[in-house]
């Protein structure tokens, strides 16, 4: 069950407010022009059927209307509201008093003029009434509104980071499935990198924000475990240049691209992929440049790129640029971020 901060006894605040207005406005503020009266009884019988009527209105009719809303059901309601007041002013000011005070409001009441005349004295306790109840409903809804956008967000942020982890746990399982069919000494290797990937995605990957050089941390594990793959071949040439360490971004905010590069580019040791990084400022800029290969292909197609940016729009928004430039050759991504 939804609990938003406009708890109960908040409300009840609000009703006491809005009530002192109400009294300020009817009596204290008319006293302040004018000598101050005592009211007469059938203003205080008034007052009666105003806070009795009120409250059904408010907390039975407005109630069942918006259940299920419907233009017709809110008129009947007014309409009971109606009934309610001129009702319960017909037993006080011309039934109870004349028992008790021997006095009533209205000598000998046309009865078809008695319905029109409380038209307009039960018009103001309805509109008062619907407009606290309004106020409060409003509230409320902004409040219930705003949590399920967050529930959506977080929501779509667990599913994006769910296609992430699978895509790359299947590539480098395949990997490790070749050191070991060849029976390479690098195999062992391989297997404790995953390990120490793996103990990143089933920990730092859950929170919304880690520090930046688990990050990189995490991309290098990653690199090395293709370079495990390649034997004497450099793959990657990555220049890293943060003046503040203890910066946070998102988790796999950066590593879709390296990703990228190793999955669709050529490498050698005359053309190395390069990733550089430099975070200052609050300004955060990561490039990665890699040569295309010719079985391959660079888009943005991709689970990762097509990932990051969703995530991106939802971390960043307005606040990042992911420029990609594909000359036929060398295939480039650039990510600007404003980490303020």
């Amino acid at each position: 069950m939804y609990k938003g901060t406009l708890t109960k006894k908040l409300e009840f605040i609000i009703h006491i407010i809005y009530w002192l207005l109400i009294f300020y406005f009817t009596f204290v503020k008319n006293a302040i022009k004018t000598k101050f009266v005592v009211p007469d009884l059938f203003i205080w019988t008034y007052f009666i059927v105003f806070i009795l009527t009120f409250y059904f209105h408010y907390l039975l009719v407005m109630k069942q209307v918006f259940k299920s809303f419907s233009w017709k059901k809110l008129f009947v309601g007014v309409f009971i509201s109606y009934l309610v007041f001129t009702f319960l002013r017909w037993i006080t000011e011309q039934v109870i008093t004349g028992i008790l005070f021997d006095r009533i409001n209205y000598t000998k009441p046309d009865f078809i003029n008695y319905l029109l005349d409380n038209v307009q004295y039960s018009s103001m306790t309805i509109i008062l009434s619907s407009l606290l109840w309004f106020v409060i409903y409003s509230i409320r809804l902004l409040e219930y509104n705003q949590l399920i956008l967050e529930e959506n967000k977080n929501t779509e942020i667990k599913f994006l980071k769910a296609q992430i982890n699978p895509h790359f746990v299947f590539n480098t399982l395949n990997n490790i499935y070749s050191m070991v069919y060849f029976q390479s000494d690098k195999s062992l290797t391989a297997i404790d990198k995953l390990s120490q990937i793996m103990r990143f995605t089933t920990y730092e990957s859950q929170k919304e924000k880690i520090k930046l050089t688990d990050e990189i941390d995490y991309i290098k594990a990653y690199i090395e475990l293709e370079e495990l793959r390649h034997q004497d071949t450099i793959l990657v040439d990555f220049k890293v240049e943060v003046k503040n360490e203890f910066e946070e971004i998102p988790p796999y905010i950066l590593s879709p691209l390296v990703e990228n590069a190793l999955k669709h580019g050529e490498v050698s040791n005359a053309e190395p992929i390069h990733i550089e990084l430099k975070v200052w400022e609050n300004q955060l800029n990561f490039k990665v440049k890699n040569k295309i290969g010719t079985q391959k292909k660079d888009s943005l197609g991709g689970i990762g790129l097509d990932n990051l940016q969703k995530r991106l729009e939802i971390h960043y928004p307005k606040k990042h640029q992911l420029k990609i430039e594909n000359d036929q050759s060398h295939f480039t991504a650039e990510l600007e971020i404003d980490l303020k």
